[in-house]
């Protein structure tokens, strides 16, 4: 069974954000996308939701003002550049509160919090249960095509001009016209980490460290002399 969204934000590019992570998520299907509450009313009024992406600074009528005149609402992501509003949020029994900007892992983590209260949901009442959001994954555009790459197999990417070499599990590479910097912004700083200018490492995945070099598999990482101070407190468990 499909999870029926609808993704609520005035500013387009973070719509076109959670739009492509939902697009990842095979369970997740995307109803609508409305730029203020006040347009989302008439989706929620014809068709059955089961979970709102909703930003909370928005023109007309903020998104807590709007949860609040729901009466039945339903399951709800509350996306913000703001903070101050998370003791409202779950004060009105919000899934998660993500700040912007999301990273994809972060995502995921709060969709698999809203399948999984759906799914008890649905099964009190009857209703067949829905499977949980799969494993993380991206896809890149590697000759003409989409490749599908699980983030657990990532690790390490290695920047190559306009291009990036992912190493993988299994002595695999993949190379991706992309830069470095903008999959940074896809990957989560938890699990990721830049450590060059040209690198960057799944955090589970290192073997050993010092100031100057990672250990990655049989890979020798090099450490950039601006991301030295940073690495032992990022690689604090």
């Amino acid at each position: 069974m499909q999870i029926r969204c609808v993704i609520i934000d005035d500013e387009p590019l973070a719509v076109r954000l959670v739009s492509s992570y939902c697009t990842q998520v095979p369970e997740l299907e995307v109803v609508a996308t409305c730029s203020s509450a006040i347009d989302a009313f008439s989706v929620l009024r014809q068709q059955r939701i089961d979970l709102l992406f909703l930003d909370i600074k928005m023109p007309r009528l903020l998104g807590t003002d709007f949860l609040r005149s729901l009466s039945d609402p339903p399951k709800v992501i509350l996306i913000t550049a703001y903070r101050e509003y998370a003791l409202d949020g779950y004060e009105l029994d919000i899934v998660d509160y993500l700040l912007k900007p999301v990273s994809f892992i972060r995502f995921m983590k709060a969709v698999e919090k809203a399948g999984k209260l759906l799914s008890q949901e649905w099964s009190s009442r009857g209703v067949t249960e829905v499977e949980g959001p799969k494993e993380p994954f991206l896809y890149f555009r590697i000759n003409k095509e989409m490749v599908k790459v699980l983030l657990s197999e990532i690790l390490f990417l290695e920047s190559r001009k306009e291009y990036v070499l992912l190493y993988l599990e299994g002595n695999k590479t993949l190379l991706v016209k992309q830069s470095i910097s903008s999959l940074e912004k896809l990957l989560s700083p938890h699990r990721f980490i830049r450590v060059h200018r040209s690198y960057m490492v799944t955090k589970e995945k290192i073997s050993a460290y010092n100031a100057t070099r990672l250990r990655v598999g049989s890979h020798d990482i090099p450490v950039g002399r601006f991301y030295k101070h940073n690495i032992e407190e990022l690689l604090k468990p």
